[in-house]
């Protein structure tokens, strides 16, 4: 029997391994497999960067934290004529900007030329929302880290609000107090209020200060007031900076033609007189309707103090620096100058070119005969002061935009968010 052993472990010590399912074919396969680990490798790689570029993956958005040296402003109404244009003015000074809008009267054009000139991330953002839905602003103010407030969002015309002073009540009074509570409830501690000498109503004595008696006569007026009446007993018993600026006729657009005044067609007819008389000029309406030739004025047309955009959102930047915990600021923000409408139509026609059609009306209702500013207080404590006083001039670069736009920013469209 040990032979027989002995024999067999010979056999199997000369033999060659084999298992069941190789062969010799085995070592042509290696190279296919390794090159297709190879791609499994890359591909997995690449998911990975692909997923690290994405929110979720990432962590939180940039606006929703706080960094050293940055501020960031949420920019209510920031789609409109004025609030564009104090976004533009924030995001050059190197803010971090949202911007809230429901396009009800802004531009998603305005949105687009910010988008275009500020593309870095983490600099704009837009959020298509209502500042009269409670449950969305508070969930911006919870996704977002805001350090300061500028409220531009407000319907904005006197004769509309005669005709449907709720709208405006709601609009204007209701979503400043809905906004309020999630300042609060988040811990923000500042807020820049765009409010208006429509709060003053018609004065006695001029020019306005800041202590003239507030009352209004027309329902933006009183809405705005009962704006700033619930900011100013909110303060009361906060730490919140507040500043509230009542500004005059805004006229005007950014220098370097990149943004301008578009109100929708259908709000013409109660839009400032600069807007009717480009519409005039360009054809768009048969000439422009002068309302009001009666008044007690020199030459019967009411009086008006006219601010630059450009200098009225530089006076909103420089009440943000100028804020103070605890504190409140309530500034006139005009040239301190009175002209006619007789003297700006002269004026609009020289900036256009254009002969302009006029036809005289009667009185608008809720309108008033004289309202000019004095803008001592703000010139002394923000050391602000207006630059771009010169009425035709100030037409002239809203000109030279509208005739570049037409139609305003062009068709609107909103993807739903």
């Amino acid at each position: 029997m040990l032979p027989i052993n002995r024999s067999r472990s010979q056999s199997r010590a000369g033999s060659p391994w084999s298992f069941p399912g190789m062969d010799y074919s085995d070592s042509r396969r290696k190279p296919q497999v390794i090159g297709k680990l190879v791609m499994v490798a890359i591909l997995t790689a690449f998911c990975i960067f692909i997923l690290k570029q994405s929110p979720a993956f990432s962590g939180p958005s940039v606006f929703s934290r706080r960094e050293v040296g940055v501020t960031h402003v949420l920019v209510t109404g920031g789609a409109g004529y004025i609030g564009s244009h104090a976004a533009l003015h924030l995001l050059k000074d190197s803010y971090r900007v949202t911007i809230v809008d429901n396009l009800s009267r802004g531009n998603i054009g305005a949105i687009k030329v910010l988008e275009g000139l500020f593309p870095e991330p983490g600099r704009l953002q837009f959020i298509y929302a209502d500042l009269g839905d409670a449950r969305a602003v508070n969930k911006i103010f919870a996704e977002n880290t805001f350090d300061a407030v500028m409220h531009f969002a407000a319907v904005a015309y006197v004769g509309e609000s005669t005709l449907d002073p709720l709208r405006y009540y709601h609009n204007i009074t209701a979503n400043t107090l809905t906004l309020l509570e999630a300042m609060s409830a988040h811990g923000v501690k500042t807020l820049i209020y765009s409010s208006t000498c429509a709060t003053y109503g018609e004065p006695e004595k001029m020019p306005i200060t800041e202590g003239t008696p507030q009352l209004p006569i027309n329902p933006y007026g009183k809405a705005k007031k009962m704006a700033e009446d619930i900011i100013l007993d909110f303060s009361k018993k906060s730490d919140m900076a507040v500043m509230i600026l009542r500004y005059f006729n805004v006229i005007g657009s950014d220098p370097e033609g990149r943004l301008g005044e578009a109100p929708r067609p259908e709000l013409r007819e109660h839009g400032r007189i600069s807007g009717a008389c480009f519409d005039a000029a360009l054809g768009i309406i048969p000439g422009l309707k002068v309302r009001g030739i009666d008044y007690p004025t020199n030459d019967g047309t009411c009086i008006r103090d006219y601010i630059d955009v450009t200098d009225l959102v530089d006076a909103h930047v420089k009440a943000l620096d100028k804020a103070t915990p605890s504190k409140v600021g309530i500034y006139n923000v005009g040239t301190g100058k009175g002209r006619s409408v007789k003297e700006f139509v002269k004026a609009c026609k020289k900036a256009t070119g254009v002969e302009v059609k006029v036809e005289y009306l009667s009185r608008r209702p809720g309108d008033y005969a004289e309202v000019y500013s004095d803008p001592s207080k703000i010139n002394q404590e923000l050391n602000w002061t207006a630059r771009y006083i010169n009425l035709q001039e100030s037409l002239s670069v809203a000109w030279s935009w509208q005739k570049a736009h037409p139609n305003g920013y062009g068709s609107q469209s909103v993807v739903a968010l």
